[in-house]
């Protein structure tokens, strides 16, 4: 006999209840799952969530262990959670022991309950989790339970889309609702631009969801897909629209699905489970979604664009809401659209628009020769961006290389920034002195290298007149992929880099992830300290299939010319002859295939770990070159985690202990006949540049924004009198705190040195 079941109407409303209530995320979703429970006569009801790496979290239980909650995790695709999140489709079982997916989690206590009933969080056609019930009886639930848990499931959408649960997750391991997405598209119109998502077609956010009446929803419903209809052909009555093409065409199309029985069906189902008819539109199209999104046949893909388009009609027919005005945009507005004429994009207020993304449109169409005439940047083919996209959201976009960055992450943020920083503010005086060598005053010449790390980057090589490239972050490119670059990406990208660089030397970082750096495609291990975990090189070595492929690429890309590669968070020179045994074993492998060789290699360590201030003497023979990480190296000396606010600004690197490290560092290369420079933010700062050149390092990577300014320091210092200053300083600091900040920013003045 079939439980007694509560009824959707009753659940929302007191779903409504919890939601307005003042508690912490965690609360509120404990409170939804006994409710769901209670209501469905559910002995289990469990809520897993999506996150940035592909896995499915469990986020609340009732009837399940406790103790399970956030420890519970698999793949996409890893049991019957997983089979619902990767089809978007709802699975009801009598017996879920006995289906092929099923996977055991000891620790969930599940295995006495054999009836499930999983069904996906959707939004928009993306999943977001999955919300599941379960019950010792053998039974399959029935049509109006699947309906209203599907109906409930709405309600955690709106939950998990707002980023209301990034509270409750470890760094990399937020809801994948909010992750960043890199979009390749086609540069229509060249530029970069940062902002703001403005949909030029926005959305229609449904507020209500519980009907108070359902009959009359119905009524509205009906009343609306009659407006939609008479609409529709209206347009195809239309003079212009008559004579035929591609508008009478699509329009066709909306006129065959707005008749479709079985599209007004499923609405009218909707509205049966007690929901509006708004809410009705949102379920039904974003199940729709779903499904095309899922199939390869671009015919197929094509009409989910229709249903789009048909299904926010309908939605604006029900709420009167129209367009907004084209001339409220926000500051640095980002447009993005599915496609647009040129007309509308001259509508916008361009004093506030700063770019435009389009999910149609080539080169040559009438919106992309307007764009490119405005000087807006424009990006085209970004597939599905407008399902994608959240007004508000963060968004960079290159028109040169057709890239779209939404809710990009720091690294990224920056690189772009810096474009955008560096033709922003650069100026006369710093184009003038481009071309002449960075000497000092006393004749002692400081070579300037750029840090790096997107194709962005390369055309800072010559326009800011660096030696080189002091630091090539090679794991940015794994952090803007949606899956592992091949070798032969990587080749292509590192060819590029060196081409770019014409000559001059280069430096490639092998990859450096793990910590605050997270490929969306790997697993993350749980660590209590990632900064201290498994991390950059550590990961290497366990992973040298990882490596080898890098190495490989990067050696390839160098037949001919010059290679640096340089290994990260080296804390021992075993780890160093490790690293470097896989770059000599690839130099094996190119001789015995017969490809052209690298004219030289050179391999050195970056200096992170405090570890390796005292086995200079070990490391320095071993080396070719060293490279000093100083955000980590300063990070490490001071226990200070450079991401934490409250900490980050406690100590200065302008203290004696600090400065007694890199000068050591310094003198052992000269001692040694080893390069040793510096890559970190010290060096993108004229007055720590000064300090780091009085120390003795006479080559800095710094970001292209700081070679104007530092080289103009540079040119204006007598390195002589400084060290008369610094090595006392360093050595006997007096009274005035541990900082000798103020003090060198007085000799900078009195030497009449611009900082």
């Amino acid at each position: 006999m079939r439980p007694a079941f509560g009824g959707p109407r009753l659940l929302l409303r007191r779903l409504r209840e919890v939601m307005a209530e003042q508690i912490s995320a965690q609360e509120r979703l404990d409170k939804i799952v006994v409710m769901i429970a209670a209501n469905m006569v559910a002995e289990v009801c469990s809520v897993y969530v999506l996150r940035v790496d592909g896995t499915l979290e469990l986020y609340a239980t009732q009837g399940l262990n406790r103790e399970a909650v956030h420890l519970t995790v698999m793949r996409a695709g890893e049991g019957l959670v997983g089979l619902v999140a990767q089809t978007a489709e709802s699975l009801n079982l009598s017996d879920a022991q006995e289906h092929p997916s099923f996977s055991f989690k000891p620790e969930t206590g599940e295995e006495i309950f054999h009836s499930f009933l999983g069904v996906p969080i959707l939004r928009g056609g993306n999943t977001l989790g999955v919300l599941v019930v379960q019950n010792r009886a053998h039974r399959k639930y029935e049509e109006d339970e699947v309906e209203a848990l599907q109906t409930t499931s709405m309600v955690l959408a709106e939950m998990i889309a707002s980023g209301e649960l990034s509270a409750l997750a470890l760094p990399g391991q937020e809801p994948a609702a909010r992750r960043p997405l890199h979009l390749p598209g086609e540069g229509l119109a060249d530029g970069v631009g940062l902002g703001h998502v403005v949909l030029h077609e926005p959305r229609i956010q449904v507020t209500k969801l519980i009907a108070d009446d359902p009959n009359r929803e119905m009524a509205r419903l009906e009343t609306a897909i009659e407006s939609l209809r008479a609409e529709i052909d209206d347009m195809l009555d239309s003079e212009d629209v008559a004579r035929g093409g591609e508008h009478k065409d699509i329009l066709e199309a909306y006129r065959m699905f707005a008749h479709d029985r079985g599209f007004v069906r499923r609405l009218k189902e909707a509205i049966g489970t007690g929901i509006t008819a708004e809410a009705a539109v949102e379920r039904v199209q974003s199940d729709n979604r779903a499904r095309m999104m899922r199939q390869t046949d671009p015919y197929l893909r094509e009409r989910m664009h229709d249903l789009d388009d048909l299904a926010n009609r309908l939605m604006r027919q029900l709420t009167g809401e129209k367009p907004t005005a084209r001339e409220d945009l926000p500051e640095n507005a980002i447009v993005v659209a599915r496609h647009m004429g040129p007309a509308a994009l001259l509508d916008y207020d361009r004093s506030r628009l700063r770019g435009l993304v389009l999910e149609e449109g080539g080169a040559t169409s009438h919106v992309a020769i307007v764009a490119r005439s405005l000087g807006i940047p424009t990006v085209g083919h970004a597939e599905n961006v407008t399902s994608l996209a959240d007004p508000g959201d963060a968004i960079i976009i290159d028109g040169a290389t057709g890239e779209v960055h939404l809710r990009p992450t720091g690294d990224v943020e920056s690189a772009y920034a810096e474009k955008v920083r560096f033709r922003a503010r650069r100026q006369a005086q710093y184009a003038a002195i481009r071309d002449m060598p960075a000497i000092t005053r006393d004749g002692v010449e400081i070579k300037l290298n750029l840090n790096a790390g997107l194709m962005v980057d390369l055309p800072f090589i010559s326009e800011t007149g660096a030696a080189g490239i002091g630091l090539f972050r090679t794991e940015l490119q794994f952090m803007v992929a949606n899956s592992l670059p091949r070798t032969a990406e990587q080749l292509d990208l590192y060819r590029k880099v060196l081409d770019a660089a014409d000559g001059r030397p280069v430096t490639f970082r092998t990859l450096d992830i793990g910590g605050d750096k997270v490929l969306p495609y790997m697993d993350v291990v749980q660590e209590e300290n990632p900064a201290l975990g498994w991390r950059a090189i550590r990961l290497g070595l366990d992973r040298p299939g990882l490596l080898r492929s890098q190495v490989r690429a990067m050696l390839r890309a160098g037949a001919g010319r010059e290679v640096r590669i340089m290994f990260p968070m080296i804390a021992a020179a075993e780890e160093f002859d490790q690293a470097k045994a896989i770059v000599e074993r690839e130099l094996t492998h190119l001789r015995r295939h017969e490809h052209r060789m690298p004219e030289r290699v050179q391999v050195g360590a970056m200096v992170e770990v405090p570890a390796l201030l005292f086995q200079l003497d070990e490391l320095l023979p071993r080396v070719d070159f060293l490279s000093v990480g100083s955000n980590d190296l300063v990070q490490f000396m001071f226990a200070v985690d450079r991401g934490n606010n409250r900490v980050a600004n406690r100590f200065d690197v302008m203290s004696p202990p600090i400065l007694r490290a890199l000068r050591l560092l310094a003198r052992k290369g000269q001692e040694y006949g080893k390069l040793v420079t510096l890559c970190g933010e010290l060096a993108s700062r004229p007055l720590e540049a000064m300090v780091l050149a009085g120390l003795g390092y006479r080559s800095l990577s710094l970001s292209p924004a700081a070679v104007g300014p530092v080289k103009s320091m540079i040119l204006e210092l007598d390195l002589r009198r400084l060290a008369a200053v610094l090595d006392p300083l360093i050595e006997q600091p007096k009274e005035g705190g541990p900082s000798i900040r103020e003090r060198l920013r007085h000799f900078a003045e009195a030497e009449g040195v611009t900082l």
